[in-house]
């Protein structure tokens, strides 16, 4: 990742403090189809992607229930099992080929006694995804799966061509055939 002596999340580091990053947050190379973390397994780590698409879902009664999708620049973890060091309830799985950066929970420790300001960093990225999380679920309470679709389609228009339609349904909390009919329908109506 190398980090220059400049600022994330508008804090400023010094050369030593973003080579103590460095130094402390390996990068790894996952092919599409890893599992990041299953079910039941306490999260030890959480990543941030540089390449790829990883996927949150959860397994409920044999079907998967896609949440969210994390992209290039996005953190990734599961926050409660991370933080807390308590059981996941959920899996993260790389839908694409990953280059992800790995931050071990107690190499956190370490980085935020060796760099004050990484504590301020962490704590920034969880709110920023902590507002996106809200956005989701309440889209999700509010409008119909047309809606979300057609939102996806505005706001995220690359998950369309990068996601199967088998999760992107999920996530839209569809069947594979509904959401073959909303393609169809909208379709219709543009023509």
């Amino acid at each position: 990742m190398e980090i220059k002596s400049s600022t994330l999340f508008e804090i400023p580091l010094s050369e030593e403090e973003a080579k103590a990053i460095d130094e402390l947050i390996p990068i790894k190379t996952f092919p599409k189809g890893t599992v990041l973390l299953k079910q039941g397994q306490i999260a030890k780590d959480s990543y941030f992607n540089l390449k790829g698409l990883v996927r949150l879902y959860y397994l409920i009664d044999g079907e998967e229930k896609t949440i969210q999708f994390f992209t290039e620049g996005d953190p990734i973890a599961s926050l409660s099992s991370y933080h807390h060091q308590t059981p996941s309830p959920h899996y993260l799985e790389c839908v694409e080929d990953c280059t992800l950066t790995i931050l071990n929970f107690e190499k956190e420790q370490e980085l935020i006694k060796k760099v004050p300001a990484f504590e301020s960093i962490c704590r920034i990225s969880i709110e920023q995804e902590f507002g996106k999380n809200q956005e989701v679920l309440a889209n999700y309470m509010i409008k119909s799966p047309e809606q979300r679709y057609l939102d996806l389609q505005n706001e995220r228009p690359e998950l369309l061509n990068r996601v199967p339609q088998y999760i992107l349904a999920s996530y839209l909390g569809v069947k594979p055939e509904s959401l073959s009919r909303i393609r169809k329908r909208l379709t219709e109506k543009r023509v």
